[in-house]
């Protein structure tokens, strides 16, 4: 028959080969941290440590047979929808239980907003003073948020299109670059993450129950079904409802994201080249937005009496999203390409600038937390920092290791946030298109962040601030 082909062709079974050898890779990694010790006392969860074991495997089989076990594109795929899959889950949730205090959603928005800032002013910093010093790329620093917030896709794309700057001098390999940010981005996120876990650990901030599962599941009914759902089994599975649910969500993401980019096709030049690969990258917030009118359908049929029992589960929707980001950390890891390294002039400014923005990143993460988010700080710091080093799910997976059960608001504000970030990080998309114009845009581009930084501040920290003025 005409197109068709043989079982046995490898491209039948590549993508089921490079699940089983992620799958069989957590496996691993639960088993070793349940038996050695340190593993276990470290709180390392097992899907960083999954990915590490991986990246470490890969490079080994690299080096004996000249080429990757893996397809690149299948690696990012499966982080890229891993995360768009799993907000949509977390999105679908009832969340009554779960709201924080008014407020806390916006303020975790501007928390990300500004903590871009931070990394962009410090990355600019550096890569001025490295530019003055032994001539680097001036503008280099301006990658730094798009690989640390925003993750590879942003990375290279901005990379790329200051690879290919013709009214500037080009930065030569800044695909490479901006790739190689992402990736100690996300080594950043592992580090910093277990490094506060194991200071909270010695502090006797986590609970113990947490550390032995078999201590903390005691589950009842009553926590896994609710009354008025679907049966768990008939003639449609209730896991195959909550799958249904979440996939009708995220063609709805798909279909509004094909649309609003034809549009941008039409009007070429910057938005092209910017506002659609922005568009694509975030597809979990548009996910969301699919989730958001799932729900409201639901309700609507429910109330009408067209549906008479509840279709969304809460325990299962938080185990799809638990499978969802633990694939996506694992194959994001395993995924990581330090390239950039191979050219010595970029080992300089790569350690500075991100070693210095993480450092930078986990201390004024952590400030806010103390300030603004007193009843769940450590809770809300391990899911903002693991999200501003790495991805979303860096941060879920971080956060679940001392809130498996998302019982705090910290994963609700992660998810509801990126709205807000939007309308207050747009200046920060448009300064990208202008950074790496010229010397004067780069120190331009400098000032204007820091008016933008210190005017988002005062918004942030609005209420500590005046309720400090009227104490006075």
């Amino acid at each position: 028959m005409t197109g068709s082909q043989n079982f046995w062709n490898i491209e039948v079974w590549s993508f089921v080969v490079v699940l089983a050898v992620l799958f069989g890779s957590l496996m691993l990694a639960n088993a070793l941290r349940r038996q050695i010790g340190f593993l276990r006392k470290s709180l390392i969860p097992s899907s960083v440590l999954a990915g590490f074991i991986v990246l470490f495997v890969d490079w080994i089989y690299k080096a004996i047979v000249g080429q990757s076990m893996f397809n690149l594109l299948t690696l990012e795929a499966l982080t890229y929808h891993g995360l768009g899959l799993g907000v949509v889950a977390m999105s679908l949730r009832s969340t009554e239980k779960l709201a924080g205090k008014k407020g806390d959603v916006l303020n975790t928005g501007l928390t990300t907003v500004t903590s871009y800032m931070v990394q962009a002013i410090v990355g600019i910093i550096i890569s001025l003073a490295l530019f003055y010093a032994i001539g680097s790329f001036a503008a280099a620093g301006i990658l730094l948020p798009m690989g640390f917030g925003q993750g590879p896709g942003q990375a290279y794309n901005w990379g790329h299109i200051y690879e290919t700057y013709t009214q500037y001098p080009a930065f030569e390999n800044g695909t490479s670059f901006g790739l190689s940010v992402a990736a100690l981005g996300f080594i950043a996120a592992s580090a910093g993450g277990v490094l506060h876990l194991n200071r909270m650990r010695k502090q006797g901030k986590i609970d113990p129950s947490i550390i032995n599962a078999d201590e903390m599941e005691d589950l009842s009914a009553e926590s896994i079904t609710e009354k008025g759902e679907i049966p768990l089994s008939e003639s449609l599975d209730k896991l195959t409802a909550q799958f249904g649910l979440i996939f009708i969500a995220y063609g709805l993401a798909f279909a509004a994201m094909w649309y609003m980019t034809k549009g941008f096709d039409a009007l070429g030049g910057f938005f092209e080249n910017t506002v659609k690969p922005l568009i694509w990258g975030f597809n979990f917030l548009f996910g969301l937005l699919g989730a958001m009118l799932v729900k409201v359908v639901l309700k609507a049929l429910k109330k009408s009496g067209v549906a008479k029992r509840q279709y969304t589960n809460n325990f299962l929707l938080n185990r799809i999203s638990g499978l969802m980001f633990d694939i996506m950390v694992v194959a994001s890891i395993a995924a990581i390409d330090l390239s950039a390294f191979k050219h010595t002039e970029f080992i300089v400014p790569l350690l500075l600038i991100c070693g210095t923005g993480a450092v930078a990143t986990y201390f004024y993460i952590r400030f806010v937390c103390k300030k603004l988010f007193k009843d769940y700080e450590n809770e809300e710091f391990l899911a903002m920092y693991g999200m501003l080093t790495g991805t979303a799910s860096t941060g879920l997976i971080l956060l679940r290791e001392i809130d498996p059960l998302y019982e705090t608001p910290a994963a609700s504000n992660l998810i509801y946030q990126n709205l807000w970030a939007i309308v207050f990080g747009f200046p920060i998309l448009l300064l990208m298109g202008f950074v790496a114009r010229s010397l004067t845009w780069t120190w331009l581009t400098l000032v204007i962040l820091i008016v933008l930084m210190a005017i988002l501040t005062v918004v942030l920290f609005r209420s500590y601030i005046f309720r400090k003025k009227d104490r006075k």
